[in-house]
């Protein structure tokens, strides 16, 4: 039976199953990295009980990382995205919660060197190109095992990690993929206005009104509209090149959401948040269900957008913000984010504070049935 050995860790409000890519490559000879994750996740099965995904978007997740051979960059990494009920991967994304134990993980195994107060480790998303930076807290030179560090959404605690997605925006038609700060996007015989943006990943953002919510409402409120959303998402993907007509339709980008003002609202930990403690409600959608937080790759879209002028989120952003930062109201609570803008007044760095551990390392056995059903399937 073929296995492979595979770290669990737990970024943010993610977790994400990480692999060595020396362990990775020898079996590529004989078998696809799309077979070998849906055996070892047990993907086809909603519940995913034949394998170790999580059965929910935020826990069906992994990378293969390797050390970089790029000048300034330490290690690369190539993030999957693992479906649920079907046996297939997503590659067209990246996530920063996974990015975020990434960097920790690069330390514990060794494949970065470890200064004496505080290590930042240089990533590249071999599936976008993206690159980010992780800033760990190593006094002494000893890799932390654990932290005090919590994150909305998980009351959870983990090793401090401040993660930076760099160059986010190198020119505005990058981060404007149609040049306009809001499109029309139609579906069911209307028309949802929405900013289409690139950074940190490509986002669909569309104005919470269009739908007759406030962008402040539960997760319920949004899984009603989901079809609708989904079929946005698909809309939004061909105005930003992302897929042509008639081409499979993909759920893991572009990230697809609802934005708001600052209203007051209840968590879903049962806390009470007051407009005032942040600048704009977002809603976002995670593969098929909606996200109980935000994915950072979505947070970065977010506080971009909020930098271009008549955007959906520039339109809801308290003007009391300082135009350095954006604090974002999701479902779990509050992220923060700092904001660098360049001399034209681009979002050029945009970080984020998160936090991580490790779970496990385990030996994974992969099922030479699911991999004959994932071959069979591949051939029709």
């Amino acid at each position: 039976m073929t296995s492979l050995w595979g770290t669990w860790m737990r970024g943010g409000t993610s977790k994400c199953w990480l692999f060595n890519a020396v362990d990775v490559d020898p079996l590529l000879r004989t078998t696809g990295l799309d077979e070998i994750l849906v055996s070892a996740f047990g993907s086809g099965d909603p519940l995913q009980l034949d394998g170790v995904g999580g059965g929910t978007s935020t826990t069906s997740k992994a990378a293969v990382v390797r050390r970089s051979p790029v000048d300034g960059v330490d290690v690369d990494y190539l993030f999957a995205q693992v479906a649920l009920g079907q046996r297939a991967v997503e590659w067209g994304s990246n996530c920063g919660n996974c990015a975020t134990a990434i960097g920790l993980y690069a330390l514990q195994t060794g494949m970065v060197a470890v200064d004496s107060e505080l290590t930042v480790v240089r990533m590249r998303n071999q599936n976008t190109g993206a690159m980010l930076s992780a800033e760990i807290a190593t006094p002494g030179g000893v890799v932390p095992a654990d932290g005090a560090a919590t994150v909305p959404g998980t009351t959870a605690l983990g090793v401090p990690v401040a993660l930076t997605f760099t160059d986010v925006a190198p020119n505005r038609a990058a981060l404007l993929p149609t040049g306009h700060a809001v499109d029309l996007l139609e579906a069911g015989g209307h028309r949802y206005e929405a900013t289409l943006i690139n950074a940190g990943a490509p986002a669909a953002l569309l104005h919470a009104d269009d739908f007759g919510l406030t962008g402040s409402e539960d997760t319920g409120a949004l899984a009603e509209r989901l079809p609708l959303l989904i079929e946005l998402r698909h809309r939004a993907a061909l105005a930003m090149g992302l897929t042509r007509p008639g081409e499979p339709v993909q759920h893991a980008v572009p990230k697809v959401g609802i934005v708001g003002p600052a209203l007051d609202y209840t968590t879903s930990d049962e806390n009470l948040l007051a407009a005032g403690e942040y600048d704009v409600a977002v809603r976002m959608v995670s593969m098929l269900a909606p996200h109980p937080a935000i994915g950072l790759t979505s947070a970065v879209a977010v506080a971009a957008a909020a930098t271009v002028d008549g955007s959906i989120v520039a339109r809801n952003v308290s003007p009391r913000r300082s135009p350095s930062s954006l604090r974002i109201g999701t479902a779990a609570g509050v992220i923060d984010t700092s904001v660098t803008l360049d001399g034209d007044l681009l979002p050029r760095d945009i970080a984020l504070h998160r936090a991580a551990r490790r779970i496990a390392r385990a030996e994974l056995f992969l099922a030479e049935q699911s991999r004959d059903t994932t071959r069979a399937l591949a051939a029709s």
